[in-house]
């Protein structure tokens, strides 16, 4: 079950557009979700195999449950997709305090991320003004409008607002560096036995990392294009290149140390989680 639908999410939907799992063996089914997140219930209660989300999703089960059941393996975004779009010349994060100002209201960790940055920079979180409970496509609306300084989103927010000419990328948050955003998600014992399965998934997924950076956004746009029949093709190509570019994506399936730490730190600072998270506790390190 995917986790919901997403252009950076690309890689996911690129594995069985271009047969890797048929090559692999194994027979995918993917589900829709009905909402962020949704998918992790339906891991509990059997009802599928495998999702893909943030690790946080992982960590914060095992927050609160130290027997938490939920692994991850494979990752796949290895950098935060998100972006601060606004217009302005000149843009540091202290601006923040007095523009008009929209996080994504969809999902936690985009915001746990920039309040992270924002730490570093030695602004205090708290001091900001935000709108924080609305949607992505209501704050570009009111971006278009003037009625907005900046607002927080992914692609293809960035570069529609460069189309529209609403807005400019201020801050890629990718430029922070590594930070695990998205791999596979299970239960420990699923993982245990359908072993030969995931291993195969895993492998699937190598095969389309190396794809990925031997071949263009615009390569990429035409395997993934029926997966967004709402993104106009030359907006989803502009897009994928863009993180193409970044280096948005992991370049193999091992989970990277530093880039889960580095989420695990953003969600403690935000205070969602009350400890560190454990990496050998969340990430199946077997399924490589």
């Amino acid at each position: 079950m995917e986790n919901f639908r997403a252009v950076f999410y690309a890689p996911y939907y690129a594995i069985g557009a271009l047969g890797f799992y048929a090559d692999e063996g194994i027979e995918v089914e993917l589900v829709r979700s009905d909402a962020p997140g949704d998918a992790i219930s339906r891991l509990a209660d059997g009802t599928i195999d495998l999702t893909w989300g943030g690790p946080m999703r992982v960590m914060t089960a095992h927050d609160q449950n130290a027997q938490s059941p939920l692994v991850c393996f494979g990752e796949t975004v290895s950098r935060d997709p998100f972006f601060l779009i606004g217009n302005s010349d000149e843009f540091e994060f202290s601006d923040l305090a007095r523009l008009r100002f929209a996080t994504v209201s969809e999902v936690p960790t985009p915001w746990m991320c920039l309040q992270q940055d924002l730490r570093e920079a030695g602004i205090d979180p708290a001091m900001i003004a935000r709108i924080h409970d609305r949607p992505m496509s209501e704050n570009y609306a009111a971006l278009r409008a003037k009625k907005l300084d900046v607002m927080q989103a992914f692609e293809p927010f960035a570069s529609q607002a460069e189309s529209d000419r609403a807005g400019t990328v201020l801050y890629a948050a990718s430029s922070r560096g590594p930070t695990v955003y998205t791999s596979f998600i299970a239960t420990r014992d699923k993982a245990a036995s359908q072993r030969d399965a995931f291993l195969a998934v895993t492998r699937a997924l190598a095969r389309v990392q190396t794809w990925l950076y031997t071949h263009s956004g615009s390569e990429l746009a035409d395997v993934v294009a029926s997966f967004f029949p709402d993104v106009p093709r030359e907006l989803l190509a502009r897009s994928l290149q863009r993180y193409l570019d970044a280096g948005l994506w992991a370049r193999d399936p091992a989970m990277s140390r530093q880039g889960f730490e580095r989420l695990g730190l953003s969600f403690v600072s935000g205070g969602l989680l009350k400890r560190s998270p454990v990496f050998e506790h969340c990430v199946d390190t077997n399924l490589i």
